[in-house]
């Protein structure tokens, strides 16, 4: 498979070769340049308390991410520094130390070695430590990159990190998640979740809320930040973007009332007002606040043709389920969403994957789909031969 050529095919404005979405050549190199960038991998709430760890994946790579006794976070590569066995197995756990369960190296919550038995003289344990990855705790939200130098972060940061911020989610709290396994590439996953050319026929439930689902609404107003330009710059890329919902409707629910406490400092809709805000940051992590919840998207590659989704609600820290909000009422809406956005990017796939798929133009609504499929063309070019 000569990637170089078929980059080179690629019609700016269309889809993508139908390689792009089977080749498992073409998913292996799209692993190393998606391992190269900034990842949401949890909420600071998944670890209160010194000791909690959690762990993340992404292809071969797994880290482990600790909290420590001063309350600071590390980020770890989870591979042991005696044989390279994975360390810890499970998705979350809770110690003072973490032991590889092959030969009982012991090491601490920053990575440093503490034991390493029957070790020969002269065995320096801080040269054994495990290596650290870099991490960046951002709202509330906790972000890693697999790479020695990621892209910059900054702006990115500085840009969801106030959206995250005066939404509350720094001080939130999850509430439920689930994960949907889809039979299909990751990409046409997340040029699914960029537009919302299909919501009006595929998602009548999110399209009677939302303006976003009518032509002509999706565009950059005043509040709004993007950084998503068509070549590679060293920055991550991202988005945030405010849209208004529908009139009297004030979140996403069955009847558009609140569902839950207000979050955020600003105390809810009087001044956050009756719209939702939809963030990206990286190529695999999106987000979307509400007044009163908040939506955590994390696309997980696994295979060439199998994608898993995880949604993630978020509520204020001290709401309680069954007296501040019914989980079935706070998660209807992207339940209902994400389970019709798995038929139709599985019938997508399948029609890709016949031999009379050609690649087509993109609407005028799929401009941030454009957006991000030439981006990553531009990406991928970075690392072809």
């Amino acid at each position: 498979m000569n990637i170089a050529a078929l980059l080179a095919a690629y019609k700016p404005g269309h889809s993508l070769g139908q390689a792009f979405y089977s080749d498992p050549g073409i998913f292996a190199r799209d692993m190393e340049m998606l391992s190269g960038r900034w990842l949401c991998v949890g909420h600071v709430s998944e670890l209160p308390t010194a000791g909690d760890w959690l762990t993340a994946e992404l292809g071969r790579e797994s880290a482990i991410v600790t909290r420590r006794a001063d309350g600071e976070f590390s980020a770890l590569a989870n591979v042991c520094r005696h044989r390279g066995s994975r360390i810890c197995t499970l998705p979350h756990g809770h110690g003072p130390t973490l032991t590889c369960p092959y030969h009982g190296w012991t090491y601490r919550l920053d990575g440093s070695l503490r034991r390493a038995p029957e070790m020969p003289e002269g065995f320096d344990p801080a040269a054994h430590g495990l290596l650290p990855l870099p991490l960046k705790i951002i709202g509330g939200l906790i972000f890693l990159s697999f790479a020695d130098h990621p892209p910059a972060i900054e702006a990115s940061a500085a840009a969801l990190d106030a959206m995250a911020r005066r939404h509350g989610w720094d001080t939130g709290k999850i509430a439920a998640r689930k994960t949907y396994t889809i039979a299909s590439n990751w990409k046409l996953a997340v040029e699914n979740y960029h537009e919302c050319y299909h919501c009006a026929g595929s998602h009548p439930e999110f399209s009677a809320l939302h303006a976003l689902a009518r032509p002509g609404n999706r565009r950059i107003g005043s509040k709004d930040v993007e950084s998503w330009g068509p070549a590679p710059d060293g920055n991550e890329v991202f988005r945030v973007m405010h849209s208004g919902l529908a009139d009297g409707v004030l979140t996403g629910s069955r009847d558009g009332k609140a569902l839950a406490l207000p979050m955020g400092a600003a105390g809810g809709v009087d001044t956050l007002g009756p719209e939702c805000v939809f963030a990206e940051l990286g190529f695999l992590s999106a987000f979307l606040a509400y007044a009163d919840y908040g939506v955590i998207y994390r696309f997980i590659p696994r295979k060439s043709l199998e994608t898993e989704m995880e949604v993630i609600w978020l509520v204020r820290g001290d709401a309680e389920a069954g007296r501040d909000f019914d989980p079935a009422a706070l998660t209807w809406l992207w339940d209902v969403t994400s389970a019709a956005d798995k038929t139709i990017i599985e019938n997508n796939q399948a029609g890709v994957l016949s031999r009379a798929y050609r690649p087509g133009p993109f609407s005028k609504m799929e401009a941030a789909t454009r957006q991000y499929v030439e981006r990553y063309v531009a990406e991928l070019a970075r690392l072809a031969p």
